[in-house]
């Protein structure tokens, strides 16, 4: 059964008059005739019947009808949907992150995509798990990069092939900069700078647990502010590794804890919102920079 001949026989009915229909689409009436007898032949049914000077449907055709109007609409959104593929152009998508080299893969996924679309943009919103939340709840934000404590339960995520080490910032002065490794028991005895919103899981498990018997001389929200208490000896903070710069003219430094404490990374997005096309492109290709991830969840 051919679309095009369920076009022809969803015209006849609306026209009640093969003629007409013959007119409307432009085809002769013997070639409309004669597709619709063989359709006919084709199902075993009587389609029509003649009333005066029109045409009616029989119950099998009435049936015919209701489902061939469901299947051409079927037909005519797939084909708007890649006539809109073949003519994006690009779009705009807002994702929220957290301070993390994860970003590397949003990274290259948007390069990716301004390569073949040049039209499409980003909007990035740099901020710690509650606030990128925030932003996500008040429709603010298409996708948030965030690390895989937060448990936000409205989203669907995706984790992202990624890994990030926590370790801490010291001043190259500091008698534990000599150590390549600091041991997790020795956190216990020392000053911290920690972030502001431990209860949102975007500080490792180990911290949460052990939150009670730790030194916490300050917090922070974002890494660059902590480094400057750093800097200032108001204590150490707790950072995952590459965020803030310590090349060689830095009086920082990093050093990772051990055993090795690290947070994974995943992009979330709401459940109850409907992707633009720019979005879905955009997720699609993350996918892509992202082979090995775990399939998408509900969380």
């Amino acid at each position: 059964m051919e679309t095009r001949v369920l076009r022809y026989f969803v015209e006849a009915i609306r026209h009640r008059s093969i003629t007409r229909a013959a007119e409307y689409l432009h085809v002769t009436q013997p070639t409309l005739s004669r597709q619709l007898k063989e359709l006919e032949q084709e199902l075993g049914q009587t389609l029509f019947k003649r009333v005066k000077y029109s045409i009616m449907p029989t119950a099998e055709g009435t049936v015919l009808y209701a489902r061939a109007l469901d299947i051409l609409a079927m037909v005519d959104r797939t084909e708007e949907e890649f006539r809109m593929m073949a003519d994006f152009n690009g779009g705009e998508v807002a994702i929220g992150c957290a301070e993390s080299q994860g970003m590397r893969i949003v990274a290259r996924a948007v390069k990716q995509l301004q390569d073949r679309y040049p039209l499409f943009r980003i909007h990035l919103f740099s901020g710690n798990a509650e606030t990128v939340l925030e932003r996500m709840d008040k429709g603010l934000l298409d996708f948030a990069v965030v690390l895989r404590g937060a448990n936000p339960s409205r989203f669907h995520a995706c984790e992202l092939p990624h890994r990030e080490e926590w370790g801490l910032l010291l001043r190259k002065d500091s008698p534990l900069s000599s150590m390549r490794e600091i041991p997790v028991e020795m956190l216990a005895d020392l000053p911290l700078i920690i972030s502001a919103y431990v209860t949102s899981g975007e500080m490792p498990e180990w911290l949460t647990t052990h939150l009670s018997h730790l030194n916490v001389r300050a917090t922070y929200n974002l890494a660059f502010n902590a480094a400057i208490l750093v800097q200032e000896g108001v204590g150490h903070a707790l950072v995952i590794a590459g965020i803030v710069p310590t090349s060689a003219e830095s009086v920082l430094c990093f050093r990772p804890i051990r055993p090795r404490i690290e947070s994974t990374m995943r992009i979330i997005w709401n459940r109850s919102t409907i992707l633009s096309r720019a979005a879905q492109v955009f997720l699609d290709e993350v996918r892509l920079e992202s082979p090995h991830a775990p399939a998408v969840t509900s969380v």
